[in-house]
């Protein structure tokens, strides 16, 4: 049975174990036929991406680790059929005999999780681990996984999974993926403090709502005046505040990043 990766983005919290875990099982350590050691600095077959996003006071913090994908239609197997397999448990594997000086394997990836070691002349990415799933090992799962006290990463057969709120990263590549990430992955915000410039106050319970061609979104200003829409998608937006008979309209775009406005006078 095919395995996969379950990712939750939200669990994370960005204190690396995952990819601390894979560089200690890998560097400096020899893997045959799985994988030749993975150098000590530039390359993280498990990678924790962190993303500032909005602008202060409203920002948020990111964490998303990042793997090969292991792919059904990996462009990697397409590129090398002769050096890269896909295995029955579903984990894609770079042979590092076959595959000695072949940049191209590398060039394949649209994800750019697969690294080239100079010094070896060999293409490099993530194994799943296979050495510790196929060696009996007490550890059967990736070292990612084990080392993940938030159990932020999963791994297992897929009809263990509940993937119906699930995303895969880039399904336009058509690649299909076997790394999903519960609950989607990371869509953009709007946020903003609404306010009352004469009085000094900010507005509790101010009716805020986000309109384009890309659907309504709305909710209302807290107890310290802040408003957040979230699960945005890439659009541009009419932003309408109203409050105490007072209403303020302003054009904003979540096409390129997460929107945090500030203070917003409602006069």
């Amino acid at each position: 049975m095919a395995k996969v990766f379950v990712i939750d983005w939200k669990m994370c919290v960005g204190c690396y174990d995952c990819q601390v875990g894979c560089k200690d099982e890998h560097c400096d350590n020899c893997w045959p036929p799985y994988a030749e050691a993975q150098p000590l600095v530039g390359q993280f077959w498990c990678k924790v991406d962190q993303y500032e996003r909005g602008r202060r006071p409203h920002v948020k913090v990111t964490y998303l680790p990042r793997i090969c994908q292991h792919c059904d239609n990996a462009p990697c197997i397409e590129a090398a059929p002769d050096a890269v397999y896909k295995r029955d448990d579903g984990l894609v594997i770079i042979d590092p005999d076959k595959a000695k000086g072949n940049k191209k394997i590398v060039e394949s990836c649209p994800y750019h999780v697969i690294y080239w070691n100079e010094e070896l002349q060999l293409p490099q990415k993530c194994t799943g681990c296979a050495h510790l799933l196929d060696g009996g090992h007490p550890i059967c799962v990736p070292r990612c996984v084990d080392n993940c006290h938030v159990d932020a990463i999963l791994f297992g057969e897929e009809s263990e999974f509940d993937l119906s709120d699930c995303e895969v990263m880039h399904p336009e590549y058509g690649t299909q993926p076997r790394v999903y990430y519960k609950g989607g992955l990371p869509k953009k915000f709007v946020a903003g403090t609404v306010y009352d410039p004469e009085a000094e106050e900010v507005y509790i319970g101010a009716a805020v709502r986000l309109e384009g061609e890309a659907g309504t979104f709305s909710t209302t200003t807290d107890s310290w005046g802040d408003f957040w829409l979230r699960d945005l998608p890439d659009a541009d937006f009419t932003l309408t505040i109203e409050a105490a008979g007072k209403t303020k309209s302003l054009p904003v775009s979540t096409k390129t990043e997460d929107v945090g406005l500030g203070d917003i006078a409602l006069i």
